[in-house]
């Protein structure tokens, strides 16, 4: 029996990823991330690398501007002391400036510590202490006001508003500059040249702490610069092709695909929720990076649009809707691109093709009427998006399939700084993470005995490759756990590898739910099936040790709503008006409330691939607050911080058992 270990060899042609075209080619040689900004300003000078329409006041940079702007900044850190291999702290949001600051920092040979200006105080004042930063560049004055009182628990001892504030705060003791002084500070000098070398640290970014304290994940230059030579294998844009940017910019995923699109010369504008559906039409990007949840809204408009929809327009679109789904279904299991069955009989191929044949019109026909239509939304220029930072539900999966949108699905984590697998879009395996990026190879073992399985036995992932980080800073035995002494990375992620080397994730090893007759369920997937309801907005699975798995549902009041009045019932929701008319009067609580909801569950957890009868969720809670980050219940990249829920709703959970 093979066993499942996967280096994937790129093959160029037609069939395989694409060879490096010659504009790459130096970046194969270069020591340091920042000696990439020269190379760009040279050659894509004149082109726009950044546009910010919401910035006070709105900013557009070319490719050379950012370059004289990085030097500059680095220039004027090196002239306030930072010398190579300090901490430089980077506690800051969205913004060109932070990218000057980023990359500033790396040219004057500092080790740059980055998380979001917003994050909690004593989160951020533990991460300057464990990294030992003496340089704090902090996105305003209030950042720095809820800061100010442990930084004499730390080593910082100047500390830079990255805005044009006056830099004045009463009682600081330190020193205190804003973003044009140090500018002004670099106007009289050039950079100095650091020697840094491929395995030197670039940056430590630290865990989000949803299971204690942060890690300081140590990531070096070479991992960095190898991302941006191998990404090329997933995407080829072209020079000057137009991203919108959305996440996080300190963010491990966001962080490493902006260095690469850069690379490519393209030009990104940032954008935030408030402004995302107008941008899409406004910039009509070529491509857009983000997370499930991103994908999981545009799709639930779209919904909304159409229940909303006189009931003509609606069953038009709601058919050739589905007729896309028969047909992208019939067409994946065709190209043997189909997850679910990846090895068809002569017969079924023999139905899939006669089902293509006779769909294939109204598919065309659904193109013409429907599908473009929900494309012009995205701006209608798009090439690919590309998904990370979780898994996308099979619903949305399909649903972008069919509007002609190609998705390709990427996955890594912080401690792999960023990719590790990615979908291409010549073998785009919907349902899989895809298959290893060059230089990187993937296998599965047993989570307990370590022993390698074979292909398609699912098991603990494991990763090794130049992107995999150094270890975490000041954690020899946190490092210990997870990388070995070969190099291999403990994911913590469960899945298992196809024959054909695509990386199926299955969960994760520590969401694991156990039930009490001993059975293991990984919520995901299970969750993602129950997404596709019109009526759940948000879930998360719980039940550990329980009997039989339960629910915490966030409701689709509107599509609730709606549902109600077409019954004849009057739907009274908790501090809203009493609803007028006629009608039977009913809340959540009521029996057909709950019925409805019991349907839905059952039905679409029943319809999923690989249903067992343990994945039927016995009970639920309903929750009116949705999971947000502002309150906590969502990381910055959008996943359930799931400890955090069950400790909130504690009482809840226990009761729905009782």
């Amino acid at each position: 029996m093979t066993t499942a270990a996967y280096t994937y060899t790129p093959v160029t042609g037609l069939v395989g990823d694409a060879s490096l075209p010659d504009h790459f080619l130096p970046y194969k040689t270069l020591q340091a991330l920042p000696e990439l900004w020269p190379l760009l300003a040279q050659r894509h000078g004149d082109v726009i690398a950044l546009d910010a329409p919401y910035e006070d006041p709105a900013t557009c940079i070319t490719y050379s501007e950012l370059y004289q702007r990085i030097q500059r900044f680095a220039a004027g850190l090196q002239a306030l002391g930072v010398i190579h291999g300090d901490r430089v702290a980077l506690f800051a949001d969205n913004s060109p400036r932070w990218l000057i600051a980023d990359q500033g920092s790396m040219m004057a040979g500092a080790i740059n510590v980055v998380r979001s200006g917003t994050a909690d105080a004593q989160e951020l004042l533990y991460i300057l202490r464990d990294s030992g930063s003496t340089l704090l560049l902090v996105e305003n004055l209030a950042t720095l006001q809820k800061l100010q009182a442990g930084l004499a628990e730390t080593m910082v001892r100047t500390v830079v508003l990255l805005s044009t504030e006056s830099p004045e705060l009463e009682g600081f003791a330190l020193r205190l500059l804003n973003f044009s002084q140090v500018f002004h500070e670099g106007q009289y000098g050039t950079v100095r040249t650091v020697a840094i070398a491929p395995t030197d640290l670039a940056t430590l970014m630290y865990t989000s702490g949803t299971t204690g304290q942060p890690k300081g994940v140590m990531v070096t230059h070479g991992g960095l610069l190898s991302q941006i030579v191998n990404l090329w294998a997933i995407v080829q844009p072209n020079v000057g092709d137009r991203t919108l940017s959305i996440l996080p910019i300190w963010h491990a995923y966001e962080r490493v695909a902006e260095y690469f699109l850069f690379a490519a010369g393209c030009t990104q504008t940032y954008t935030n929720l408030r402004h995302f559906k107008n941008d899409l039409k406004r910039c009509k990007p070529h491509y857009m990076i983000a997370v499930p949840r991103i994908w999981e809204g545009f799709y639930e408009g779209v919904q909304k649009q159409l229940r909303d929809a006189p009931a003509k327009k609606r069953r038009l679109a709601q058919f050739f809707l589905s007729v896309g789904r028969q047909y992208v279904l019939q067409r994946r299991l065709l190209t043997g691109l189909s997850l679910t069955n990846p090895n068809p009989t002569g017969w079924e191929k023999f139905v899939a093709r006669l089902q293509t044949a006779l769909l294939k019109p109204l598919y065309r026909l659904g193109e013409a009427k429907v599908y473009r239509k929900i494309r012009e939304a995205t701006g209608g220029e798009i090439k690919q998006i590309i998904s990370g930072g979780g898994a996308l539900a099979p619903h949305l999966d399909t649903f972008y399939e069919v509007i002609g949108l190609e998705v390709l699905v990427g996955y890594g984590l912080t401690e792999t700084a960023v990719v590790l697998t990615a979908r291409r879009y010549w073998a785009n395996l919907r349902g899989s993470a895809g298959r290893p990026i060059p230089d990187t190879a993937i296998k599965i073992v047993d989570p307990d005995t370590k022993a390698q399985m074979a292909f398609g036995q699912k098991g603990l992932v494991l990763a090794k490759g130049p992107q995999v980080m150094k270890g975490y800073y000041n954690k020899p035995e946190a490092t210990a756990q997870v990388l070995d002494s070969e190099g291999w990375f403990d994911t913590g992620d469960l899945g298992y590898l196809t024959a054909n080397g695509d990386l199926v994730l299955t969960g994760r090893q520590k969401d694991t739910i156990v039930l009490s007759n001993g059975e293991n369920i990984e919520p995901q997937p299970v969750e993602d099936a129950c997404l596709r309801s019109a009526y759940i907005d948000q879930i998360m699975l719980v039940g550990q040790d329980q009997k039989a798995l339960g629910a915490l549902i966030v409701p689709n009041l509107d599509a609730l709503e709606q549902w109600a009045t077409a019954k004849g019932y009057r739907l009274q929701l908790p501090d809203r008006p009493s609803p007028q008319g006629v009608g039977e009067l009913i809340t959540l609580e009521s029996k057909v409330v709950q019925d409805l909801y019991r349907h839905e569950l059952l039905r679409e957890v029943q319809n999923r691939p690989g249903y067992r009868p343990d994945d039927r969720i016995a009970t639920f809670r309903f929750i009116l607050e949705p999971f947000t980050i502002e309150n906590g219940l969502l990381t910055q990249t959008l996943k359930i911080r799931r400890h955090v829920v069950s400790d909130r709703y504690h009482d809840m959970i226990n009761g729905m058992f009782e």
